[in-house]
Parts: C-alpha cells; structure tokens; sequence
C-alpha cells in the first residue's frame, strides 16, 4: 500500500507523537515544579532533581536508542511488504537492551554517591541526590521497555497506542506528585524529594505493563523470545551502537552544562534545571513531526519513494517551523508565570530570566535539527548522526562553552553554547539530506 504524503497522513502520526513525546519531559518537569515549591529545602531539593534528572536522562537516551533501530526497520520492511521477515526482531533486541540496562543499574548503585560528586554535588544537595536516585533508578529498565515498545508501533505507522500509554502515565504521575510529595492531612505525612521519586517509578511501571497488553493484543508482533538470531540483529545492534555513540556525546554536553551550571551555584543550577526542562520539553513538543518524518520516512525508504520523500521532508519542516514560532511567541508572552510554575525563590526566577531568551530564540534552529533528526533516523542513516552530534560536541559546543567561561560570560555562556550545538546539527543535517536525495529524486 503506498503511502499519502498529506496533512492528514503526517498529523495523524504527528500529533499523537506530540502528545504521548511531551510525557517524558512533562514528568521531569511535573517533579521540577512540585519538588521547586517544597516548603523544607525547597532549593536544595530542586538541584537534587535536576542533577539526577539529567543523569538518568543521560542513561535512558543512550540505551533507549534501540528504539529508533526498530523503527527504521520495521517501517522499512512494513513499505517494502516485507513485514514477516522481522517479526521475531523485536523481543531479541528488548532482552538484549534490557539485560544491559539491569546490569548498568545494579554497578551504579554501589558508586551513586561518587557519581554525583562528579556534578560538583555537595552536602545536602548531594544527600538528596543519593536518596532520589536510589528510588528513581528501578524505573530505568521500565522505561527502556516502554520506549522499545513505542519504537515497534512507529515502525508499524501506529502513535496513537504510545500516546494512549503517555498520557496515562503522565497523568498517574501528576496525581502521585501530589499526593506523595505533599501527602494527605490526616492520612499521609509529605515524603517532599523521596514523593517525588515515588510518583515517577509507579508511573513508570503502569506505562511498562500498558505498552506490553497493548502490543500482544492489537499487533502480531511476538514478545517470545526465540533463536536463532534474525538476519536483521546485526543491522540493528550496528545501528545502536552508532546511535549509543551519539547520544553518549550529546549527553556529554548536557552533563558538562549541568556540571558548569552546579560550578556557579545553587540558584544557577536551580534556574538552569527549569531551562533545560522548558528546553526538552519544545524539544518534544516539536519532536511530534520529526516521529511523522521517522516512521513515513522509513517506509518511503522501503518502497523506493524518492519523491514523497523528498516532498515529505519539506512538508514537515513547514509545520515543524510553525510549531516552533507558535512556541517562541508564548515564551515571550508567559515567561514570568512560567518561571512562578517552578519556583518561589526569586533569585532563581532572575537568574533563569536573565538567559530565557536565548532558549526561545533558539527554538527555530532546534526545529531544523530535530525534524531531520527524526527523519534520518527512519532512514537508518545512523552513522552519520553519530558524526553530527560528535562533532557539533566536540567542535561546537565544548569549545564555545570553555570559551565563554574563559571570557567571563557566566551563565550565559551555557546557553550560547547550546545554540551554536544545535546550528551545526541542522545545517549539516539538512546538506545531507539534499546532496544524497536531490539526484535521487531527479533520476525517479
């Protein structure tokens, strides 16, 4: 069946996606803004979240990446009709990825207080690190799982079943937050930081168990895990490990930025952890159409449909941009009651002020980045990704950060850092793009 390169076949995808992408950020930044109004160590509980947050964060998209792999296969097989041929794929890669995500858990525990020294953690804030992640951490193979599942119903054209599961967890998440965190007069006493952890780790697993009913109810794909190996693993493990290349060097800038950020101070670190949520969370938000890119992509890909490719790639960064300047426009319009949403402490609300223009501004140029990100992704283009991300780290982003800190630039020089990070990526995604399809498009 050929695919229909419209409005309605990408928002059908895209706005699905939408929803059930901004429910990762959206949990994150939930914890941020209950945990920001806590009564007892407010501040110090804020910059516990976020330092762990980011770390986990870190964890979860460098393993999660096999989501992605999955994707693109299946998408690819589904357009070429060839769908039976991968059937078995997916349980062999949850287990692998999820037997690896148990081991990565149980060595961090044992060197969790030295982890969060390394983000320059100190006294209470570095006891409430150690107290929420401890919680926190159990959820990671729970997520990886999810995550694996969500990446089998995109390659199968299908967000709806992932935005269905989002919502529910996002929403068990709200509610637990507040139960949890500040309890119930008369029944719970508030458990503050240790709720908050809680609140995530239920959710976590109500989403895991909701994923795996819905995939052996309304899809043909097997979780039995069977031998021997399909033809395809190689393929995939080769695509995971790029893409575990490549989320290890983006992570390593937003660590470095945490890290830098916790250098200056609390209140830094505080208002940075609202940034970077507000950050992911556009990040998601627009990340809907780059799903739509990522599933339509593969499949065209599959079928040889170098010319709804091609028109694809325009169409979806056409509504990705209007995203984006619909974003921009409320940022400036909400910013101060945004910024009251997360905390009560002023001198964190002026620090975060002081450079939340540079992320709206910012927002046009993520767009770029993140919707042929999504696209190359569904095209299993995964080593050039890797080279991307590693150079726009390492030649863009390390450098102007070190350099802004040597020129005195402050806080500032975190976030002027992200935005020339997130230049190189969508330009240099965007050269691709065109100098591999253009002539394939011309010759169709």
């Amino acid at each position: 069946m050929s695919t229909q390169v419209n409005f309605k076949s990408i928002n059908t995808l895209a706005i699905p996606a939408t929803i059930s992408g901004i429910a990762e950020p959206l949990l994150s930044i939930t914890d941020t803004a209950i945990v920001g109004n806590i009564p007892v160590d407010g501040l110090e509980s804020l910059a516990a979240a976020g330092i762990v947050g980011s770390f986990l964060s870190m964890l979860i998209w460098v393993l999660g990446q096999t989501r992605s792999a999955i994707s693109a296969i299946i998408s690819q097989y589904l357009g070429a009709g060839r769908l039976d041929e991968v059937k078995n794929l997916p349980a062999q890669a949850i287990f692998f990825n999820i037997l690896l995500s148990v081991i990565i858990l149980v060595s961090t525990i044992f060197v969790v207080e030295d982890i969060f020294k390394l983000f320059k953690a100190s006294g209470k804030i570095l006891e409430y690190c150690v107290s929420y992640y401890s919680i926190r951490v159990w959820g990671f193979p729970l997520t990886l799982f999810t995550f694996a599942i969500f990446g089998i119903f995109r390659g199968l054209q299908n967000t709806f079943y992932p935005m269905v599961i989002a919502m529910i967890g996002a929403g068990l998440n709200i509610l637990l937050d507040f139960i949890f965190v500040y309890g119930i007069d008369g029944f719970m006493s508030p458990m503050y930081l240790e709720g908050a952890a809680w609140a995530s780790l239920i959710s976590q697993g109500i989403m895991a168990i909701l994923a795996l009913i819905l995939l052996v109810k309304k899809t043909e794909i097997s979780m039995k895990l069977v031998f021997p190996l399909n033809k395809e693993i190689k393929r995939l493990v080769l695509m995971s490990l790029n893409l575990f290349v490549r989320t290890a060097a983006l992570n390593a800038a937003l660590m470095l930025a945490v890290r830098e950020a916790t250098i200056l101070g609390d209140r830094f670190i505080g208002a940075h952890t609202i940034a970077v949520n507000l950050w992911l969370f556009a990040a998601f938000f627009i990340d809907g159409y780059a799903a739509a890119g990522n599933s339509m992509g593969g499949k065209l890909l599959g079928a040889s449909d170098y010319n709804g490719l091609w028109k694809l790639a325009k169409t979806i960064f056409k509504y990705g941009m209007v995203v984006s300047l619909v974003l921009m426009l409320s940022g400036f319009i909400f910013y101060r009651p945004i910024g009251h949403i997360f905390s009560n402490e002023e001198i964190v609300l002026q620090t975060f002020y002081s450079i939340f223009y540079i992320v709206i501004l910012g927002l046009p140029m993520n767009t770029i980045a993140f919707i042929f990100d999504g696209l190359f992704k569904g095209l299993g283009e995964m080593k050039y990704l890797r080279n991307v991300l590693l150079s726009a780290t390492f030649l863009g982003f390390i450098p102007v950060l070190y350099l802004g800190k040597f020129l005195g630039w402050g806080f500032y020089a975190i976030w002027i850092a992200f935005v020339v990070w997130m230049m190189i990526r969508g330009f240099a995604l965007v050269w691709k793009f065109r100098q591999k399809f253009m002539p394939l498009v011309q010759n169709a």
